[in-house]
């Protein structure tokens, strides 16, 4: 037996043998359990459940002994957010920003940049005044130039380990979240800053780019018959080196210069020969930049795909690059042709995709590089927040430390103290004590409200989330942090202990008493001497007697079984009442719903007056019938009215039935598209009408009698038709239902029609004699019609939490087979079972009941519209299949967001997903699903981009599907 049921038993085993009445200050003690004894450190692990007096495991290890002062606090050192000596200060990664990162770090430490930014002109005079900056305003950077400086000074200057970069990247309004091409970034960047700094007065700013990025090479093209050399000369910025199929920087230079032969059909027009001939192609490097960019093209298109993928080649490199080799002289010389030397410090990458190499012999600044002051007071008003946050912080961990040694001493002095003894004591909530010696929260007054019973005491069930303390240490508690109520020895709840009393007395006998009961039940009972009892609370008697005497006892099974400390959920608590509440008491199912016997006798029997009196022990307040009690008279008078009634009804669906057979099984239903020779008019009602009216007379028991047909819903509020002759045969076709003549007249005399509508077929006229004409009555009403597509367009396009459906598919064919389209909704019984479960009091505005009543109203233009609706989603609903997944979207929502919803569902990333819907590419992420047309209950087809491995170079491949939109939108395009 667990050690918290030993414990229960213990402190009521008393009860099994004294009365309630005879219930002493002892027994309420024992039930209280006061007799335990304390526990003690080192010998006791962990807490003990149930018993109040241990006070070991509740979190006092923490503040014994010799503690650690940064326990005391959770605020790291601010120091560590300093800028170390002679160390550069960092960048903070804002998501996927860390491209830009690396890339302000390199053009930072060129210095000629750097040095031409601090000298272009800067809007900052506007925001100086005086002699100084405005206190109250921050400075905002307004040109890209700007950021590029102020950032600069930070990184020169700043006293803090690393800042943040994210007024740059909102200016250049880069998504934080998106990572992007790095070469595409610096090539659209640097372009940028040329064409912002070739305004410029200086020209050493206006031509930093160009100096410091700029190279030059030419297309030499040359004759192999008469030697004719072309050339075409070009600047570049940096240089697009091929890695795949080398292992070496200096292999790809060598491939990116190598000759090309042009020959066959391939072949160069010679201006000199006028003629086609063969000839060589080649890059020669005419000038090299300061700065050279070399790009690494590691992703590279495949043409199978039609998307990018990465190339995860190694490659080595030195950080000295001879490109002596490569370039061609004016004066040539003989070491031209020699190889390059393997500079020192080699190294291996297959994760770099730019190398950036400086030229040594240009001569570098020979003072360090000055701040200007403008910018320099900035970067100090800056240094200045970032050492007052420091002291900040140094106060707060101060303070932190100081409560804690303060909470410390508390603790050691009261600890000791806490066990009552023999001494006066009090309880006090072990949640409360728990909280007290956490140091990470503040300590709340004390609240032991949670702990009384229904007289305002201390409630026995409840100890087992109590802890008795001595008086001593209780005064000092509530004069320190206050609360309440104090709960001494008078705290003791005699009612509740004698009440346990009763019931444990009670359930000790039960088992006895539902043996007796058993007994009695199989002994003949005469009808005219016994009692009447529910069948199913026979059934169950035994169980709902535990359950009640539970209740009695104060919901002890709620407290019992839980561990110190942890208390019932206060809304877990009142939804299992709500619940309780709910369910039948004894006797209780027998009762009609006027409070009477109910005139089923399948549901009770009788028995005898000895077994009546045993249960009523333990359902005292359950409701009584003997014998001789009537049977509710007014559930009598009803069941002879529902039989009345069902009869009538089963008649009347006979009748209907017979008097329109084709028209309730749909056998030689006529067709506007195929017009009946026969006749040359056909009679409209809406399909809702027949619907409602096979429904009934299938089930007519379960169903009220149709009385009407309301073609007003096929009208608009002028009276006119609603829909054209070419949409009855096509979109609208399910919304109505074509009626023979003969089947028209028996429609009259069945029920009330509020409108004729008709479909004449007539010749031509005298224009066109052999032309078939079709008119309805009434006529159409254009205005309203056309009111009604844009309404319906407008819906299709404007809805909110709507459903569609995501269908996977593996080379262009769907995971799993499409199921059959569902059938009509009037054959479908699965469909009116959940029409037929709709609330006794919910009627269809446009029929009126047998027993209504109310007189029908016109149905309004806009009651039409959601009739119309209701017929749509049923009869149009999407059946979900295997494989595939639904998903709530709204129409103002964009393909992106859904990309994302599609990535929970799937697991397939944004990138890597082709969207269609009805043979149609879904690409503009940044369209919402309205415009795209995907309207609810649609079916968008998702196919994923797979891996491709290249086995011929044996590399690692990942797949990258790039956005075609790239940094489209970003201020590096110019918007």
């Amino acid at each position: 037996m667990a050690p918290r049921l030993q414990l229960e038993k213990a402190a009521w085993r008393w009860a099994e043998t004294v009365r309630p009445e005879e219930v002493s200050q002892e027994h309420i003690e024992t039930a209280y359990r006061i007799w335990l004894e304390p526990c003690i450190r080192g010998v006791c692990r962990r807490n003990c459940k149930g018993n109040p007096n241990c006070l070991v495991g509740i979190g006092e290890h923490i503040w014994l002994g010799e503690i650690d002062e940064n326990s005391f606090h959770n605020i790291d050192d601010p120091n560590c957010e300093r800028r170390k000596k002679n160390s550069f200060v960092g960048l903070t990664n804002l998501g996927a920003t860390c491209y830009v990162n690396t890339f302000l770090q390199v053009w930072f430490l060129n210095l000629e940049l750097r040095q031409a930014l601090y000298l272009c002109p800067s809007t900052c005079s506007d925001y100086m005044m005086g002699d100084g900056i405005q206190e109250e305003k921050d400075y905002e950077p307004q040109t890209i130039c700007e950021h590029l400086q102020y950032l600069f000074a930070l990184l020169q200057n700043s006293n803090r380990r690393y800042i943040d970069p994210s007024g740059f990247v909102k200016a250049l309004g880069l998504d934080t979240g998106q990572q992007q091409d790095a070469q595409e970034f610096s090539k659209l960047f640097m372009s940028l800053l040329e064409d912002t700094l070739s305004k410029q007065k200086n020209p050493d700013v206006r031509n930093i780019v160009q100096q410091q990025f700029c190279g030059e090479y030419a297309y030499v093209t040359v004759c192999n018959q008469c030697g004719r050399e072309s050339k075409l000369l070009s600047k570049f910025y940096e240089l697009e080196l091929n890695i795949q199929g080398h292992k070496q920087l200096t292999d790809c230079i060598s491939e990116f210069l190598k000759e090309e032969k042009l020959e066959g059909d391939n072949r160069y027009f010679c201006e000199n020969c006028q003629s086609k001939q063969n000839a060589t192609r080649k890059i020669r490097l005419l000038s090299l930049p300061c700065t050279l960019n070399l790009q690494l093209m590691r992703f590279v298109f495949d043409r199978q795909t039609g998307h990018k993928k990465k190339l995860n080649t190694y490659i080595g490199f030195s950080e000295i690059l001879d490109m002596e080799p490569y370039v061609e002289h004016k004066e040539p010389a003989k070491s031209q042709t020699r190889k390059p030397k393997c500079g020192r410090g080699a190294h291996c990458s297959r994760n770099a995709y730019m190398l950036v190499y400086r030229l040594q012999t240009r001569e570098r600044p020979g003072t360090p590089i000055q701040v200007p002051a403008f910018l320099q007071e900035l970067v100090d008003r800056d240094n200045s927040k970032f050492e007052e946050w420091c002291v900040e912080m140094a106060e707060m961990r101060k303070q932190s430390v100081d409560k804690g040694k303060a909470k410390h001493e508390e603790v050691k002095e009261l600890y000791q103290r806490l066990p009552a003894g023999a001494e006066p004591y009090e309880f006090v909530s072990l949640e409360w004590l728990q909280k007290w010696l956490d140091e990470s929260t503040p300590t709340k007054p004390i609240d032991n409200h949670a702990c009384l019973c229904s007289h305002d005491k201390l409630h026995p069930d409840k100890i087992s989330i109590m802890k008795r303390i001595s008086e001593y240490a209780a005064d000092i508690f509530y004069s320190r942090y206050g609360g309440g109520p104090r709960l001494t020895v008078k705290a003791l709840c005699k009612e509740c202990v004698v009440e346990r009393c009763r019931v444990l007395r009670l359930k000790n006998q039960l088992n006895e008493d539902y043996k007796t009961v058993n007994n009695l039940l199989k002994a003949t009972v005469k009808s005219s001497d016994g009692f009447w009892v529910g069948k199913s609370s026979l059934r169950s008697w035994r169980q709902l007697a535990l359950e009640q005497l539970d209740e009695q006892d104060g919901d002890a099974d709620q407290s019992n079984g839980k561990m110190n400390g942890n208390t019932l959920n206060k809304d877990e608590s009142k939804e299992e009442r709500k619940e309780d509440e709910e369910e039948l008491n004894f006797n209780e199912d027998i009762l009609c719903p006027h409070g009477e016997l109910c005139i089923s006798e399948n549901e009770r029997r009788l028995v005898s007056k000895e077994a009546w009196s045993k249960l009523q022990q333990y359902f005292p307040k359950a409701p009584e019938f003997p014998s001789y009690k009537e049977c509710c008279s007014q559930c009598k008078i009803l069941e002879r009215e529902g039989e009345e009634n069902e009869a009538l009804h089963k008649m009347i669906a006979n009748e209907q039935k017979t008097s329109l057979p084709n028209l309730f099984q749909d056998k030689n239903r006529p067709c506007l598209s195929n017009w009946p020779e026969e006749t040359d008019v056909l009679y409209i009602v809406s399909q809702f009408f027949v619907e409602e009216w096979r429904k009934f007379v299938r089930k007519p028991t379960r169903c009220s009698p149709v009385s009407s047909v309301g073609n007003s819903a096929l009208l608009c509020p002028h009276g006119g038709l609603m829909f054209t002759f070419a949409s009855m045969t096509k979109e609208d076709s399910k919304l109505i239902a074509l009626i023979w003549p003969s089947e028209w007249q028996m429609i009259q005399k069945l029920f009330v029609v509020d409108h004729v509508i008709k479909i004449t077929r007539t010749e031509g006229g005298d224009a066109h004699p052999s032309e078939t004409q079709y008119i309805s009555e009434p006529k159409l009403c254009p205005e309203c019609r056309e009111g009604l597509l844009c309404q319906q367009q407008r819906d299709l396009r404007e809805y909110t939490q709507a459903t569609i459906y995501v269908h996977k598919v593996v080379d262009n064919k769907k995971v799993m087979k499409d199921s059959a389209p569902e059938l009509n909704v009037s054959s479908s019984e699965t469909e009116e079972d959940k029409e037929e479960a709709k609330l006794d009091g919910e009627k269809d505005p446009d029929f009126n009941q047998s027993n209504g009543g109310t007189k029908r109203q016109k149905i309004s233009h806009q009651n039409y519209i959601a009739y119309q609706k209701q017929v749509i989603r049923r009869s149009m609903r999407h059946r979900k299949v295997r494989g595939e997944k639904a998903l709530l979207v709204s129409a103002n929502q964009t393909l992106k967001e859904l990309k994302i919803q599609i990535m929970h569902a799937f697991s397939v990333a944004p990138f890597d997903q082709n969207l269609s819907i009805d043979g149609k590419v879904l690409s503009d992420d940044c369209a919402t699903l309205g415009t795209l047309g995907v309207i609810p209950e649609s079916v968008i087809l998702l196919k994923a981009d797979e891996p491709i491995a290249d086995y011929a170079a044996m590399d690692d491949v990942m797949q990258v599907c790039m956005p075609e939109e790239g940094f489209k939108g970003t201020g590096l395009l110019g918007h």
